[in-house]
């Protein structure tokens, strides 16, 4: 059996230089075919701190079929409209070139290559009668061995700018360290509800929050504004809360309006969660191989509770009773936090507060609740509507709703998000936001009538002042639902999700 050839000119030679030039058709003149028109959010703040080179490497982190390789397209394709010579542009796709994993510095030998074959000349030097950087996009760059720190060795010595891509938020962040003041980072989660609106030509709006900082959520007009902002384009927004109710917000379910949802369930389940499954977390450390069963397991598991914290008792008697196995806890919760770091799965920790350590378990969130609707072949509608259609699901609901709040605030870069189980007398509050030194505690109460009940938990929070919680959110089903008490602002789950 012939022998592979482990080097950079033994890839290329094998057809990675075919697949690298397909990559960047601007090399021989053309433009790269079917560049959809639609911009998601990030493609904005991407590019510009592309161009500015404030921190030289930018990484776009999202789990699987959200749009960053469509963004990174995109991004070539503005960079070529304002002039830039097309020589200045590297596109690298890393699952399409799985053997470069092999490599010990592949990055570094592709700039190498790049600078010989394209440039004809070194990177510095090519830079330097262009009177610009070149531009390094590097899509699905976590698999890679030692990824961070080549691309430091290039930001550091060479007229780069770079772009890295990854789905797994653990791999990415491990590079945080050989990048520290080089980096910034972007979370681009599943749609945004004014891009699923636009998406599927109900209308357009313009973002209520800017992009650009928190500091307008300690203030508790802006979450009045945000209200009264819902309610303006309830219009727009209703219809597309609908469809995010039955679709989700992976780009997928909405591109393709025409779908039956079998059809986007399967999609989902086969391009989103088996692939992260079955790719990103089948190897682990020094090549030992993940339990898939039992990451399969534990995925089913946070479906089912998603919104909650189940107990340690409770994971290992559904674990060990579905897999006919003794598996320990550890074990257990090691997978929760590989899900954790594919995107999938948000682990929202305890709150820990007075410089004690709280004992309590993490909070399901998912990136999508249509994950669990395609997983557990169970849709739950979240519409006003559908549940008087279906009220036997309303408590389910309300748990999804959780999951959605948590998943909105957790993909905020810089938002501190933690739950507040029950203390002795203290009752639970389903999120605590930590902006600064300011916290905001937030109940979810998914349904149209609210009462004082239903407040106690705000309200006890907000009444202690070493908590430095001026007001609290409720969060409710419709716009109808609210709450007398001046501290607390009730805003519809549409509505929030409407604020980016």
């Amino acid at each position: 059996m012939k022998q592979l050839d482990l080097t950079l000119p033994g890839v290329l030679a094998a057809g990675g230089e075919r697949l690298l030039r397909d990559s960047n058709p601007w090399w021989r003149g053309e433009r790269q075919f079917g560049v959809p028109s639609t911009r998601r959010w990030a493609f904005a703040p991407t590019i510009k701190r592309l161009k500015t080179g404030l921190a030289p490497v930018t990484v776009l982190r999202g789990t699987r079929q959200v749009g960053k390789t469509t963004t990174l397209n995109q991004i070539a394709d503005s960079l070529l409209d304002a002039g830039v010579d097309p020589r200045r542009i590297l596109r690298v796709q890393f699952d399409d070139l799985p053997q470069l994993q092999r490599l010990p510095t592949p990055i570094l030998d592709l700039a190498a290559w790049y600078a010989d074959n394209i440039l004809g000349t070194s990177i510095n030097a090519f830079a330097h009668r262009q009177d610009g950087p070149v531009y390094f996009l590097l899509d699905e760059v976590q698999n890679l061995p030692d990824w961070a720190t080549q691309v430091k060795h290039l930001v550091d010595l060479q007229p780069v700018r770079a772009i890295v891509t990854g789905s797994s938020a653990l791999r990415i962040e491990a590079g945080r360290d050989s990048l520290a003041g080089r980096l910034s980072t972007i979370e681009m989660g599943p749609l945004l509800l004014r891009e699923v609106a636009q998406l599927r030509k109900i209308g357009q709006i313009e973002p209520y929050l800017p992009f650009n900082g928190l500091a307008p959520l300690k203030d508790k007009q802006f979450w009045l504004g945000a209200r009264e902002f819902g309610e303006r384009h309830r219009g727009l927004r209703d219809p597309a809360f609908e469809a995010f109710s039955t679709f989700g917000s992976y780009p997928l379910a909405h591109t393709h309006a025409e779908a039956t949802w079998d059809e986007i369930s399967s999609q989902l389940v086969e391009t989103v969660v088996r692939r992260a499954i079955q790719h990103d977390l089948r190897v682990g450390e020094r090549g030992r191989r993940r339990d898939e069963p039992l990451l399969e397991e534990v995925f089913r598991l946070s479906c089912r509770y998603v919104g909650q914290s189940p107990t340690q008792a409770l994971y290992l008697d559904e674990v060990r009773r579905s897999l006919n196995a003794n598996i320990g806890w550890a074990r257990v919760l090691a997978y929760l936090r590989f899900l954790d770091a594919t995107l999938l799965v948000r682990l929202i920790e305890p709150l820990e507060l007075r410089l004690k350590r709280r004992k309590g378990s993490p909070k399901l969130i998912l990136s999508d609740h249509a994950l669990r609707s395609a997983w557990l072949q169970e849709q739950v509608p979240l519409t006003p509507e559908g549940l008087r259609a279906s009220p036997h699901l309303s408590v389910l609901a309300g748990h999804i709703a959780e999951s959605v709040a948590g998943q909105f605030f957790r993909s905020m870069v810089d938002l501190g998000v933690h739950h507040f189980p029950e203390r002795g007398a203290e009752p639970e509050v389903d999120f605590v936001l930590t902006v600064g030194d300011q916290r905001i505690p937030v109940e979810i109460k998914y349904r149209s009538r609210i009462d004082h009940q239903d407040t106690r938990g705000l309200r006890s929070f907000i009444e202690k002042s070493v908590y430095n919680a001026p007001f609290g959110l409720l969060i409710t089903q419709s716009d109808d639902a609210y709450c007398d008490d001046p501290r607390i602002v009730t805003l519809p789950l549409s509505s929030l999700l409407l604020m980016r």
